[in-house]
């Protein structure tokens, strides 16, 4: 029977290849994923081990231990001479040893300036996290290996002086000082007293100080180094500061306010041990174990990697490869409609065969398994070709270095589940996508062997179907109204189970649209053949090739449901992300506009007005003010403190120019404060007195009073080397509040004095800021172009970050893009293989319809009447199906953004016409496209030949 089977298969190749397709493409998908997820997790883990650089082993504090306070205090606060480096590195077997210190500089080459993220060097260049691409690494005193960027940057090159300095350095050189150390000893950035991230680098150094002939290390100077080298960061060890330059011990010691490197704090210290035997690296661990510090042990690079994949993974699977590998389960489903179409008519054209098989003593179960065997020879085939297919695309994807773009270099990595899942997942789908048209051919007697050939399929769907169908709708509609009731109820203020339990009635609402989509999809043989009667109706006017489309498509309504539903699903789930996500962005851009009285704000302590005037002429920004700032404190009312960033503007005319608020009969004068209606901070009512205080913070005037007075800057502005002003400062006025919004969300309230204030010495500035107004579509610019070129502008100074509406508007459309993209990149998938479908739903009503399409050549019908009927007939399926999913899609998406963005501010209710046009068109066109092999099968073969065959 097996040998019959593989008979009846090769006489129906033609008819088998586009159910092939739909696996061939679902199980490549699944392979892809597996492999994606793969090499992932190897670039993740590489990355996660980049700072070790060539080190095979590293000196780290024990984990896993029950470590008191006292001894994490203890750890963090050791230092290099704690690690007995030149014992280390005088043990057998050690090939080199390397401490870990690291932090921030600012670099200076004449009036140029750049901020640079450091590390410490080593003997080997192998041992470090960088490469050297030019020159060497540090050896001697006063070195440094600078990162390319720096370099272009600041136009240096090798054997070129530099000047180094940092907030550290400026702080020991003034107070004396040499236990100031403020790197980071790994850590990315250090905190200040107020709780804000700042680098090494943001110092007053950076805007021009003098050089001291000599290079000694002054407050004010800095140090002069030379440039011995250039680094690269291809692992991206330090991709968060654009890479990492190279100093040498010294230099490095002086940067963090030291004059001993051995004082450094460490607790990472990275080595080269010979491992060419695994008995004398076991020894030589051991030796070196002696030497550390309690707390501390020797772990292999190839446990860390082990810890990081672990750390990246859940029950050994990668978080991403579920993500994705989701969609490759819906791309098969979606395929398993299309192969359930296929043997449906397979079973029907063979009818008389199985009769036959029948008649010669053939039973049922052999018939059946017949089949089964089938699906599973299918499925095999193609499964192996899609794991193939998968494959060589993941490889081309690796070649390509398109990856590169997201900092990883990602490897081809092979792995068990990338072969056997998918081909398990592609021959199981494919048997049991086939178990209806088995059980089909067991229906068949002896006696259809000797009557006509009946390939219509006229069955109606059962009444077990429809109730479950109509029970899923009801149960879906249920959930989901339930859910947008304690939404509502949330919003009024009113008691709901979505302000303690909002995750929950998120889910009811996600399994409701899960429930309504599963019915409308199990009903889909009920209502699409219907919708597409009542549309083919109205296209059959159109001639007689739409008439003749209307009548086929008519014929076998459950082939159509089928069809249609694998295509639904595609197109559902593309119109819902476009339109979830359109309204994302237009939510947000309300919110944040309500938000915010200002399109854009750069502010920092580093700030120049060279750098705000180049900022004012970026295309796209309207206006703009270029301020001092303080930070200062107050008390409201209820004698509640409140951080104040105080601004000295130019009146109120001016400040109208940026701030989008009413500020109709408002004067700003010497004697009194604008001041905002609420808190940024709580967003409640500020309340106030007839006068207010503004006193500069109690840690600033206790550093303030250590550091001493310093001369003015070029602005006219008292600071000292910590950015600063020195001395106590208050100032007291009469407040005037006005509803403006979110300044600088950093601060409880920005105030605005007049600028006299700072010109008189009344306050002292410690920063500028500068509030802009944007107007990018009146420019003909893109809103990110703006952002971008406003950020690059103020690019050299490490201490100003650009925010605001603007600035959130465009970080949070890039997410969103991003997303979409992916997201609908992976859908396409499906819908790919839908429109499979409807290419061999086509393909498989030609081969039915030869005898009918053979009478309709005879009786006058040309060839391009027919090839239009089948064009149509694609049409109608494709279209009509695309027009529902767009309607479903767009009301999920819909309801999934009030469940979610109302929490933010009033939801935006969108429809992308664009996106789902284009879905509709990319639909339309690929039907018509489908629909060209079959029609070229029908007019083929002369009319009296297709009557004969039939």
């Amino acid at each position: 029977m097996f040998s019959i089977t593989l008979k009846l298969m090769k006489k129906s190749a033609r008819m088998l290849i586009p159910a092939g397709i739909a696996i061939l493409i679902g199980t490549a998908f699944i392979a892809a994923t597996f492999l994606f997820g793969n090499a992932m997790n190897d670039a993740l883990a590489a990355q996660n081990t980049a700072q070790l650089g060539g080190a095979n082993y590293v000196i780290s504090p024990d984990s896993g231990k029950d470590l008191t306070d006292k001894d994490q205090d203890y750890i963090y606060t050791r230092t290099v001479n704690d690690f007995q480096l030149d014992r280390i590195r005088a043990t057998e077997g050690v090939k080199d040893a390397r401490a870990s210190y690291a932090g921030s500089v600012t670099v200076t080459r004449g009036n140029k300036h750049a901020s640079s993220y450091v590390i410490t060097t080593a003997a080997k260049r192998t041992l470090l996290p960088v490469t050297i691409t030019q020159g060497d690494q540090p050896a001697d005193s006063n070195e440094i290996a600078l990162t390319k960027s720096v370099a272009d940057q600041l136009g240096v090159k090798v054997g070129d002086r530099v000047t180094v300095n940092s907030q550290a350095a400026q702080y020991a050189g003034k107070t004396g000082d040499s236990a100031g150390n403020t790197g980071d000893a790994g850590d990315e950035s250090a905190q200040n007293a107020d709780g804000t991230s700042s680098h090494d680098g943001d110092s007053d150094a950076a805007s021009g100080a003098s050089v001291s002939s000599d290079g000694a290390n002054t407050a004010d100077s800095g140090m002069t180094v030379r440039v011995v080298g250039l680094t690269d960061d291809p692992n991206g060890a330090y991709a968060y500061y654009g890479g990492a330059s190279v100093l040498s011990d010294n230099v490095i010691t002086a940067m963090a306010g030291s004059n001993d490197f051995g004082n450094l704090p460490v607790y990472l210290v990275y080595l080269d041990i010979d491992d060419a035997s695994d008995t004398a690296a076991a020894s030589t661990v051991k030796q070196v174990s002696t030497l550390l510090p309690k707390h501390f042990s020797v772990q292999s690079r190839a446990a860390l990697v082990e810890e990081s994949v672990k750390s990246m993974s859940s029950g050994e699977t990668s978080i991403t490869t579920i993500f994705l590998l989701s969609f490759g389960i819906l791309a098969m489903l979606v395929a398993a409609l299309v192969i359930a179409n296929t043997f449906q008519v397979l079973v029907a054209q063979r009818r008389r065969t199985l009769a036959l098989l029948r008649t010669i003593g053939a039973n049922k179960s052999q018939l059946y398994v017949s089949v089964l065997f089938e699906a599973g020879v299918l499925g095999l085939i193609a499964s192996a070709l899609g794991v193939g297919l998968g494959i060589g695309l993941m490889a081309a994807l690796c070649q390509s270095g398109l990856m590169k773009a997201t900092g990883m270099t990602m490897r081809l990595v092979l792995s068990g589940p990338v072969f056997t899942v998918p081909m398990a997942f592609g021959i199981i789908m494919t048997v049991i996508a086939s178990l209806g048209s088995a059980r089909s051919a067991t229906a068949v007697t002896p006696l259809e062997a000797l009557r006509p050939i009946e390939l219509t399929d006229t069955r109606r769907a059962d009444v077990v179907r429809a109730v479950i169908s109509v029970l899923l709708i009801v149960a879906g509609v249920a959930l989901c109204a339930f859910s947008v009731w304690q939404m509502s109820e949330n919003i009024a203020g009113r008691d709901s189970m979505a302000d303690k339990q909002y995750p929950l009635v998120l889910l009811a609402a996600i399994i409701g649209c899960a429930l309504i989509f599963l019915g409308l999809v199990l009903s889909a043989t009920f209502w699409l053949p219907v919708l597409m009667r009542g549309v083919g109706a109205m296209v059959a006017l159109a001639g007689p090739s739409a008439k003749v489309a209307h009548a086929n498509i008519q014929k076998n309504p459950r082939r159509v449901a089928a069809t249609g539903a694998a295509l639904l699903i595609g197109v559902t789930l593309v119109s819902t992300i476009a339109t979830g996500a359109a309204s994302a962005k237009q939510t947000m851009n309300e919110a944040l506009t309500t938000r915010y009285s200002v399109d854009m704000i750069a502010a920092g302590t580093d700030m120049t007005g060279k750098q705000a005037s180049e900022a004012a002429k970026v295309k796209g920004v309207q206006r703009g003010i270029y301020a001092p700032t303080r930070m200062m404190t107050m008390k409201d009312a209820d004698g509640k403190s409140l951080s104040v960033l105080v601004v000295g503007v130019d009146g109120v005319d001016a400040l109208r120019k940026v701030v989008r608020s009413d500020l109709s009969g408002v004067t700003i004068d010497g004697d009194s404060v604008l001041m905002p209606k609420y808190s940024a901070a709580t967003g409640k009512d500020i309340p106030l007195d007839k006068s207010v205080t503004f006193t500069a913070g109690a840690a600033e005037a206790q550093a303030d009073a250590a550091n001493g007075p310093s001369g003015n800057d070029a602005n006219g502005s008292a600071e000292n080397g910590n950015g600063q002003s020195g001395g106590t400062q208050t100032l007291t006025l009469k407040p005037r509040k006005v509803d403006y919004r979110r300044i600088a969300s950093n601060y409880a309230a920005v105030a605005f004095v007049d600028a006299s204030h700072f010109t008189n010495g009344g306050i002292k500035a410690d920063g500028h800021i500068m509030l802009m107004r944007i107007d990018a579509e009146g420019a003909g610019v893109a809103l990110n172009d703006v952002f971008t070129n406003v950020q690059n502008v103020f690019s050299a100074s490490a201490g100003v970050t650009v925010t605001g509406p603007v600035a959130e508007r465009t970080q949070w459309e890039t997410m969103i893009n991003g997303m979409m993209a992916l997201l609908v990149g992976l859908i396409a998938v499906a819908v790919l293989i839908a429109l499979v479908g409807v290419a061999n739903t086509l393909s498989l009503s030609v081969i039915e319809r030869t005898r009918e399409s053979a009478t309709l050549r005879a009786i006058g019908m040309t060839r391009g009447q027919l090839r239009r009927s089948l064009a149509v007939e694609a049409l109608l399926l494709s279209l009509v199906s695309g027009v529902v999913g767009v309607v479903l899609g767009t009301l999920f998406g819909w309801l999934g953004s009030y469940m979610v963005f109302s929490l933010y501010g009033d939801t935006v209710f969108p429809f992308e016409w664009a996106t789902n046009g284009v879905v509709l068109g990319v639909a339309a066109l690929a039907a018509l496209l489908a629909s060209v092999a079959p029609a070229r099968r029908a007019v083929k073969t002369p009319p009296v030949e297709a009557l004969a065959e039939a």
